[in-house]
């Protein structure tokens, strides 16, 4: 180990629409932060990321604009996502000077370009060598897939901006699907039900807030009605108002259907060898989504198929490419191969 390799840390990196997650190597999951910056507009310089950031957004000034640099699981903004994953590179690297080898995960649907910016951002934010996983592929190492085995096994990974669904066998992805329907999605679906049915104008946070506590993809036991606040669209005074979760879940209706149509297209495409495990094994669902209540049930009821959810399905893509920088060499062949220019 050189004096250059002491001073040095290795990363793997969960850049998600919603959230960023990083993993040091030795040490484990050290960041778990909304993908949000808060900057200057004049001078373009960050005021804040992660969570303080979140608390700002829809509450700023005319001098301060609050950003998501992703959008759809890519780079949407280059320089202020370059800025937050320097910041977030920064506030883990403790005593480390540099940042040597670093692994992200990316939608397994992004393009070159796409994944080129990714690749060019962490390596002017200080990386020495960046390496791409393909979101599915580092979420089912994340939850202890034995993904080198020559056995069909599928993964439904909903973030915030892409739903990943994949059929992995022998460290490759056999086919895959990748749509930009997924917890953005459906926040927005939440915001447009409030506009066209009660007149409500509500934020993306306060969307979000409700799909979390009564969002459902099937019949609760149990429906619950809750209070929520907006801006009256006639008055354009503040109002509340009670939905119930009948209504949200309608409201979620689409997206959920679109997820399942895509789920079954790849079951549809699946070499019937692989088809006969995925029925073995199930299926498994990770990401923030797999967190909706009775997502699972409705993907089973639509399938036929055994449909589990993963433990900690939050952090599964960060924990695979966490496993992955820990071993480089073992897990080389399920990285993305660089296309050189």
């Amino acid at each position: 180990m050189g004096l250059f390799d002491f001073f040095s840390t290795d990363l793997a990196i969960d850049l998600g629409t919603a959230n960023t997650l990083i993993y040091v190597k030795g040490k484990g999951i050290v960041l778990n932060e909304p993908s949000i910056v808060a900057f200057d507009k004049n001078t373009k310089k960050i005021i804040a990321l992660g969570s303080k950031a979140k608390e700002m957004q829809g509450r700023e000034h005319k001098e301060i604009r609050v950003s998501r640099p992703m959008r759809d699981g890519v780079i949407a903004d280059f320089e202020i996502a370059e800025g937050m994953i320097r910041a977030f590179i920064k506030k883990v690297r403790a005593n480390a000077i540099s940042t040597r080898r670093v692994v992200i995960a990316v939608p397994s649907g992004a393009t070159e370009v796409e994944k080129r910016a990714i690749r060019d951002s962490a390596e002017h934010a200080g990386a020495k060598e960046v390496h791409l996983i393909a979101e599915p592929m580092s979420a089912a190492i994340g939850i202890g897939i034995d993904v080198d085995a020559p056995v069909g096994n599928m993964i439904i990974d909903i973030g915030g901006g892409t739903t990943e669904i994949a059929v992995i066998a022998l460290s490759g992805i056999v086919n895959e699907e990748s749509i930009r329907i997924a917890g953005d999605e459906m926040n927005y679906a939440i915001m447009q039900f409030f506009k066209k049915n009660h007149n409500i104008l509500i934020g993306e946070r306060t969307a979000e807030a409700i799909k979390c506590e009564v969002g459902s993809a099937v019949p609760l036991k149990e429906e619950i009605t809750i209070q929520v606040k907006g801006r009256d669209l006639v008055g354009g005074v503040p109002k509340t108002t009670e939905v119930s979760s009948v209504e949200i879940r309608e409201a979620l209706n689409e997206s959920i259907i679109q997820i399942v149509d895509v789920v079954k297209q790849t079951l549809e495409r699946t070499p019937p060898e692989l088809s006969a495990d995925i029925l073995d094994r199930g299926v498994m669902i990770t990401g923030g989504g797999a967190l909706l209540k009775g997502l699972d049930e409705r993907i089973r009821m639509e399938t036929n198929l055994p449909v589990h959810v993963a433990e900690d399905p939050l952090t599964a893509v960060v924990r695979g490419a966490g496993k992955v920088i820990e071993n480089l060499n073992h897990y080389s062949n399920v990285l993305i191969r660089h296309r050189r220019y």
